[in-house]
């Protein structure tokens, strides 16, 4: 407006999916460094770890331009304290620094947001209470009270901040944290703490984690599992020696499980198992009554093919749950499907008949099937599909897919397919 930049525009206006529609279109990249000490002034971490992703140089920024990190660690938001520690910026910080920093999330985290808001505003009034997103994939909840308002991420930001000094938390220390947040798993302290954990990649963690699947609660048995997987997740070494027993223990794990999120993420962790034992036990839960088991299902099974075809079992679960009341479920299985080596006239039939599906995201996921299957009926599903939706990154892959079937049809092999792009407005989704 009046000849400002929209990227400056949409961060004044903390519009964060507008953010992410500008920096995918390449608008105003000109504008990337002013606009990411405009976010970290308006303590929009996540706004200014996109602009970071976008390639946003952090260095370029001088410090009068930024903010304090004690003014960061009040806010409470664990993106808005990482984005000031970017790597091109975290000399700037002397260790005196840190460790102030360190002390005050520890604080704030002891003490309660409310307590300290409490303390500091003197006010008796009602707290206002509501959940939102910080980080790409973390949440926080956020509380008002006597005009300050401030993020209940201080264990995230604590945790992390102890990480860059060297200092090594016990397992139990950083499990309180996450624990404190009940049945938030995508919190950032959760998530921070399983995190740390998980890249200590040692048998000590390991063990401390394992002991946690006979606990009565939920929650600990919920923390393990994360813990347990991702050691096995993030191990890029050689040996994977954690792949064996990681195997071992999902494997039993998953026939005993009765709470629902437990059970969720033990099978997630089977499906990162390419082996017939983890299959074995994935597909007894096909058919659970709740969507969340279903889908880690659907997704378990895509790093369980192998040439030429799924197994017998697994393709009837993929037919059945391709056809699952849930759209995340159906769209997932299509996904799998698509993606899987069993090209048979059997799974392009199946994703032909949802292409007329009630959800788009599944007609989408089928055509894009069909386009990687090299089935000419995604090209009529695409049409009438019509454009992505503006700013959504999964429907620009699955159409995607459909340009390159006709360029490899048509033997166009010069360059590649440029994506069209939509001026209408939407929403971004994330990649499942």
């Amino acid at each position: 407006m009046d000849g400002q930049s929209s990227l400056i525009s949409a961060v004044q206006a903390g519009d964060t999916d507008l953010v992410r529609i500008l920096l995918h279109e390449h608008s105003d990249s000109d504008y990337l460094d002013t606009a990411f000490c405009l976010a970290v002034r308006m303590h929009a971490g996540h706004i200014a770890q996109l602009l970071l992703q976008y390639g946003a140089d952090s260095g370029q920024s001088h410090p009068d331009e930024l903010i304090p990190l004690s003014e960061a660690v009040d806010s409470g938001s664990p993106a808005l304290f990482e984005a000031l520690l970017d790597h091109e910026i975290r000399g700037r910080y002397p260790e005196i620094e840190l460790l102030e920093a360190r002390d005050l999330a520890r604080r704030w985290h002891e003490r309660g947001v409310e307590a300290e808001l409490r303390h500091r505003t003197g006010s008796r009034d009602a707290v206002g209470r509501k959940r939102v997103q910080d980080g790409e994939y973390d949440s926080v909840v956020e509380f008002t009270l006597g005009g300050m308002t401030v993020r209940d991420g201080h264990g995230a930001i604590l945790t992390y901040v102890e990480e860059l000094l060297g200092v090594r938390t016990s397992f139990e220390e950083l499990m309180d944290r996450a624990l404190a947040q009940v049945d938030q798993q995508d919190h950032a302290t959760w998530r921070r703490a399983s995190l740390q954990l998980s890249g200590r990649r040692e048998e000590a963690t390991w063990t401390a984690a394992a002991v946690l699947r006979t606990s009565p609660d939920p929650s600990r048995r919920l923390f393990g599992a994360e813990v347990l997987r991702l050691i096995h997740l993030l191990d890029d070494s050689d040996e994977d020696a954690f792949a064996g027993p990681a195997l071992d223990l999902f494997t039993g794990w998953a026939a005993a499980e009765t709470d629902v999120a437990v059970l969720t993420e033990v099978l997630v962790a089977l499906g990162e198992h390419s082996n017939p034992r983890a299959e074995a036990a994935l597909l007894p839960h096909a058919g659970h009554p709740d969507a969340r088991v279903r889908r880690a299902v659907a997704q378990g099974l895509s790093a369980l093919s192998s040439p030429p075809a799924f197994s017998g079992d697994a393709r009837t679960a993929l037919l059945g749950l391709m056809a699952d009341p849930d759209a995340v479920v159906r769209k997932t299985a299509c996904r799998v499907v698509a993606e899987g080596r069993d090209h048979g006239p059997l799974f392009a039939d199946a994703m032909a008949a949802v292409l007329d599906d009630t959800d788009r995201l599944v007609q989408l996921a089928a055509a894009y099937g069909l386009a990687l299957h090299d089935d000419e009926r995604c090209v009529e599903a695409a049409r009438l599909l019509g454009p992505p939706q503006r700013g959504s990154l999964e429907e620009e892959s699955y159409l995607d897919a459909v340009w390159r079937y006709e360029w490899r049809r048509d033997g166009r092999w010069t360059s590649p397919p440029v994506p069209v792009s939509c001026s209408g407005a939407g929403n971004t989704a994330r990649l499942e």
